[in-house]
């Protein structure tokens, strides 16, 4: 039975309007459609303050910065609402240890302060509290009091920024949660030998809108119709995870494909040869509302990651949006657990010759039938189906906790 009629308060990393679809914010909006749901954002800094003073973000936020300020912001989805708190010190400059620790309370008070102000307002005294991969805050619940804390794994800590005060706060978080949920098997695998309450809940994808791809009367993005046929796509961030070396070898020996690559471009982690090659195009940035009529432009979609210990964590959402599209999809063989979810529908390859191969044979032989089962494999991993699950564990989460305090066995 899922989760119904709780207060939810989510502490997430990204923004709620943000130029793309995450997966904290779509658990919000799932949770919503049983739950009263309030979406702590990643807090700003005083340094983005600075940074983002003048910009459409920060026009929608800074009446709720003030501490006089409630928080609550609509978000125009019924039952949730947006917590923005104030601003808070910038501290990830300072190095590991007590004078940072010292700092994160000061912050950790600032969030807590501004939790407490808005449970006071809503009259709530019971409540599930969510960190969703926030761990630079892990102490928040310890001052809330939540009937159940969990934390939401969604990824593994890569970046130096991350990485810096992470290796230390993440730990502190699941010890301090009820339960972990983990959206890949390896993070499980991982973070279940600091927690046993851990569990594999995978990613999905909002099929609702990359099907749009499959409708006759949708014309194909103007970046994508002009690139000479056949189109190899990707859509998502270029970036560290790419396999370039795959990349150079498949796209220097087919130079009568078209790969064209949209999203945003990490420099630091690009090639030189990737921005000269005459075969790859580089649309930069598009908006996602713009995603179906990129991906019918696909004649195949790729997604080329190297493998590696962290890539092996990753299970992506545009693997389900280009099968809900309809389309091929080649991938290398970065995380194996993803072929129990993709059902013999997407070629995952170990290296180019492997890769080029896939590529011929699935533009030889597109079919129909072909189409028809990568729209069920979809349709068997979407957000609706997951978050259910995900719903179902915090329900039966709450009534074992509640259970134990009673001396009543277990019931998961």
């Amino acid at each position: 039975m899922a989760l119904t009629g709780k207060s939810i308060f989510i502490l997430g990393t990204t923004k709620f309007d943000g130029p793309y679809e995450s997966t904290t914010y779509t658990l919000a909006k799932y949770l919503a459609r049983e739950n009263s749901v309030y979406y702590i954002e990643n807090p700003y800094t005083w340094k983005d303050y600075l940074k983002e003073k003048g910009s459409d973000s920060f026009a929608k936020r800074k009446d709720y910065f003030n501490a006089s300020s409630s928080g609550l912001m609509d978000s125009g989805v019924p039952n949730l609402k947006i917590v923005i708190t104030p601003p808070l010190l910038s501290i990830n400059i300072f190095p590991e240890g007590f004078f940072y620790r010292q700092l994160l309370r000061i912050n950790e008070s600032i969030i807590v302060k501004r939790i407490k102000k808005v449970l006071s307002l809503e009259n709530i005294s019971d409540f599930v509290y969510i960190n969703s991969f926030n761990f630079h805050y892990p102490n928040v619940a310890d001052y809330i009091r939540p009937a159940l804390a969990v934390y939401h794994c969604v990824d593994p800590l890569i970046l130096p920024f991350d990485k810096k005060h992470g290796l230390t706060s993440e730990p502190i978080l699941i010890g301090k949660s009820d339960l972990v949920i983990c959206t890949s098997r390896e993070l499980h695998t991982e973070k279940r030998k600091l927690k046993s309450a851990s569990y594999f809940i995978p990613n999905a994808a909002d099929i609702s809108h990359s099907s749009k791809a499959l409708d006759e009367n949708l014309a194909v993005a103007e970046k994508i119709a002009v690139l000479p046929k056949p189109v190899i796509g990707y859509f998502g961030n270029i970036e560290r995870r790419m396999d370039f070396e795959l990349l150079k070898e498949v796209t220097t020996r087919n130079p009568d494909k078209s790969f064209a690559f949209v999203g945003p471009l990490s420099p630091e982690f690009i090639p030189d040869w990737f921005y000269q090659c005459p075969n790859v195009h580089l649309t930069g940035r598009m908006p996602y509302e713009e995603m179906p009529s990129i991906i019918k432009g696909f004649d195949i979609a790729m997604i080329p990651f190297k493998k590696d210990d962290v890539s092996r964590t990753i299970f992506p959402l545009k693997l389900f949006e280009y099968l809900g599209a309809g389309k091929p999809v080649l991938a290398t063989d970065f995380n194996p657990d993803l072929e129990e979810f993709t059902k013999e529908t997407v070629r995952y390859c170990n290296n180019a010759d492997a890769f080029i191969k896939a590529m011929e044979e699935e533009l030889a032989n597109d079919s129909q039938v072909r189409i028809s089962r990568r729209l069920q494999v979809a349709g068997d991993n979407t957000w609706d189906n997951r978050l259910n699950s995900f719903s179902e564990l915090l329900e039966n989460s709450l009534k074992d906790k509640t259970a134990k305090k009673h001396g009543v066995k277990s019931i998961i």
